[in-house]
């Protein structure tokens, strides 16, 4: 028998494959890790879009880790709502998005990542994926992601 403990580190481990140095606990994605009256796994995941190309990714990889525990009968659990907020971003995971040059969400004008300058200019509403953004730094120049608000 696998304990909760050793489920909630596996599926907290799992990383967003479009920005491989968040993992889905990072994003504030994996919403609960339970185990059902029958003492089957039960992960619960909110999207953070509903529309997320990577979703799909993210439940294989899920179903992955749990499958190297010997849990083959999980039940994974997507729920829309409430839905995701940047605000679920944990504090380790805007720190890693700011390492990795991406700025993390403001409601304001981002920083530059690389440089840390505060005059830079929006390039284009959605970046690499579409919860990013395109910006530029004025001062040393460098394009860069900003992962957007909402």
């Amino acid at each position: 028998m696998v304990t909760l403990a050793a489920l909630q580190q596996a599926v907290s481990a799992v990383a967003d494959p479009e920005i491989p140095v968040l993992t889905i606990a990072d994003l504030g994605m994996l919403r609960d890790v339970a185990l059902g009256a029958d003492g089957r796994p039960v992960i619960t995941i909110t999207p953070s879009y509903s529309g997320c190309p990577a979703m799909r990714v993210i439940e294989a990889d899920i179903r992955a880790a749990l499958a190297a525990l010997g849990c083959q009968d999980a039940e994974l659990r997507i729920v829309l709502a409430p839905a995701w907020s940047s605000d679920w971003l944990s504090e380790a995971g805007r720190a890693k998005l700011q390492a990795y040059g991406i700025a993390p969400p403001t409601p304001s004008r981002p920083n530059c990542p690389r440089c840390g300058a505060a005059d830079t200019e929006l390039l284009a509403a959605f970046g690499s994926t579409a919860c990013k953004a395109l910006w530029r730094c004025t001062a040393c120049r460098e394009p860069f992601d900003h992962f957007k608000c909402h």
